[in-house]
């Protein structure tokens, strides 16, 4: 008969060896070997040493003596236990009766099967040893504690080996996880079919999977690397060749696309995290070490390595993919899942592609994303060219992400700081609006803006600006800036007055403005206009000399400057 029991008979003889049979006598009632049964015995009353994840360990209860039949709790009215704590249920009977904590069971087959061997020399510190396991202590501080306070005279293995056989491990189910249609896909890599070329050189390639989880409808193409450009390039090729946007990415945590990995929470790659966005998703990395939370794909690399990829050669990357595509429209697609018992293809078309979010307008713009830090002359440099950002940015680091059109900044918390088009290596693109006010020339401002600042300093020296202007031209502009900084050492009021003066002599030097706000001056009073004055020719004398110069005469007219008249006009007058 084999040494491999059924359940039942392996029932059989923890029951039968619990009443207290020998090894030889149930081998013999039972046609088994006695080695067997030793065998089985043996593993019922071992625990486990490296319980799985996710299990319960229960410590601090003891199962029943093991060298003898385990019986029930002891009946307190006809020998009561002594000295138990409160809450706990005796074990044994009489003297050897045993405290258990209440809210502690033994379950399954260690509560029937006796533990083969003398009894410990730590059975009777049990509730010692319990309470300090409790407590969360180790073996090695238990033993010591033992023998400093109770004076233990045995080895440390023997506590070791109490202990061990006080925790037992409860493995409990794992909990499976079923997905609405569209609602979840896994993602992970693994080992690909090598390239061999004409001479006979080998390359290894890798194999991207994803696997919808409500269908099982997936899609697999080799790449060469791992890297973040070919991880979102085949997920969105998924999207694309399947019509649609699955909810949730459930990933491993790659290098590819989480750049640290946390339980609670992990940080994306951020060309990933834009990946995510502009198609409408999210991923959602697996705990580390936790690999059995996306058992779906944990499977589905296995079937494309052994079912699609195994012993198999390609020439080219192209040829790989070429035959991953055939493979899965033809054997994957077409196979019936042993989960779901439909067959992957038309449950996809008939019930998944339908729940997908819709793809977008285009597919995702590629980038490139760096870390840049920002120069003195407020500009971070990239792809050998060189872009503006906000002055309170100077000295500090920011994201900066360029594409073959534009160059965007970003800073710490991912908010864009500045929009750039791209510029040829060498370049500069400056925005008007990332420069400081304090470093705008006046000049750069403009002759309007020059004229408006020295308006602010009085009426006259608005006039005096504006008629400069007008005189001088475009080198004035200059001139108007050395008029604003006349404000810095003199009072708007002296200049004012000094440009009063300076019109009113029509002197539109800023030389003159300095040596009148130095030395002062007085304005120019305008000369009347005088129709007749002493020192003025009436205009009949002047009409008296052409004549006089058409007749021949050379005598001289005099002039009468008391009367205004000529000697001519005298004898004219006497004559008549």
């Amino acid at each position: 008969m084999s040494n491999h029991l059924e359940v039942a008979m392996i029932q059989a003889v923890t029951t039968l060896y619990a009443r207290g049979w020998s090894r030889r006598r149930i081998a013999r009632e039972l046609g088994i070997h006695r080695e067997t049964v030793s065998r089985h015995l043996a593993l019922a009353a071992k625990p486990a040493r490296n319980p799985p994840a996710g299990s319960e360990v229960l410590c601090g209860w003891p199962p029943p003596p093991l060298n003898r039949p385990p019986t029930a709790p002891v009946d307190t009215d006809s020998k009561p236990a002594t000295n138990l704590p409160a809450g706990s249920v005796a074990w044994g009977q009489g003297d050897e009766a045993s405290a258990v904590p209440a809210n502690l069971a033994v379950t399954g087959a260690m509560a029937s099967v006796a533990r083969p061997g003398p009894p410990s020399v730590c059975e009777s510190y049990r509730l010692v040893i319990q309470a300090k396991l409790q407590q969360g202590l180790t073996a090695q501080r238990i033993y010591q504690d033992l023998v400093g306070e109770a004076s233990f005279r045995h080895s440390y293995d023997s506590v070791k080996r109490f202990v061990r056989h006080l925790c037992v491990a409860g493995a409990l189910p794992f909990r499976r996880m079923e997905c609405a249609p569209g609602e979840e896909a896994q993602v992970d890599f693994g080992r690909g079919a090598p390239l061999a070329d004409s001479a006979g050189r080998r390359r290894g390639t890798w194999v991207f999977r994803i696997v919808l989880s409500h269908s099982r409808k997936a899609y697999s193409e080799a790449v060469l690397r791992q890297t973040t450009e070919d991880f979102l390039a085949c997920l969105e090729n998924a999207f694309w060749s399947w019509g649609g946007v699955v909810r949730t990415l459930v990933i491993d945590n790659l290098r590819a696309a989480v750049t640290r990995a946390d339980r609670y929470e992990p940080e994306l790659n951020p060309r990933v995290a834009a990946f995510c966005v502009h198609y409408g998703t999210v991923i959602l990395p697996c705990r580390p070490y936790a690999a059995r939370h996306k058992g779906k794909i944990e499977r589905g690399i296995g079937y494309v390595k052994d079912n699609g990829l195994k012993g198999r050669t390609f020439a080219t990357l192209a040829g790989q993919n070429e035959y991953l595509r055939h493979w899965e429209q033809t054997i994957a697609d077409t196979r019936i899942h042993g989960t779901t018992r439909q067959q992957v293809g038309p449950l996809f078309t008939a019930v998944e592609r339908p729940a997908l979010l819709p793809l977008p307008v285009e597919r995702f713009p590629y980038f490139q994303e760096s870390l840049r830090s920002v120069h003195r002359d407020g500009h971070v440099e990239v792809a050998k060219a060189y872009y503006s950002v906000p002055p309170e940015y100077v000295t500090r680091q920011v994201w900066a992400r360029w594409d073959a059109h534009t160059v965007r900044i970003f800073n710490h918390r991912r908010e864009q700081i500045a929009l750039h088009a791209r510029r040829p290596a060498g370049r500069f693109a400056t925005a008007v609006a990332h420069i400081h006010s304090a470093k705008i020339w006046g000049v750069e401002r403009g002759a309007a803006y020059l004229l408006q600042r020295a308006a602010l300093l009085g009426s006259h020296a608005a006039q005096w600006a504006q008629a400069m202007l007008q005189n001088r031209g475009i080198e004035g502009v200059r001139v108007l800036q050395g008029l604003l900084s006349l404000a810095s050492r003199y009072p708007a009021g002296a200049i004012d007055q000094a440009c009063q003066v300076a019109v009113s002599h029509q002197s539109y030097r800023l030389r003159a403005l300095r040596e009148l706000l130095t030395h002062g001056g007085t304005v120019q009073e305008p000369l009347p206009l005088l129709e007749a004055h002493p020192l003025i020719r009436p205009p009949e004398e002047y009409a008296a000399l052409v004549q006089a110069a058409f007749h021949g005469t050379t005598d001289p007219v005099p002039h009468d400057p008391a009367t205004g008249s000529t000697q001519a006009n005298l004898r004219k007058g006497a004559s008549s």
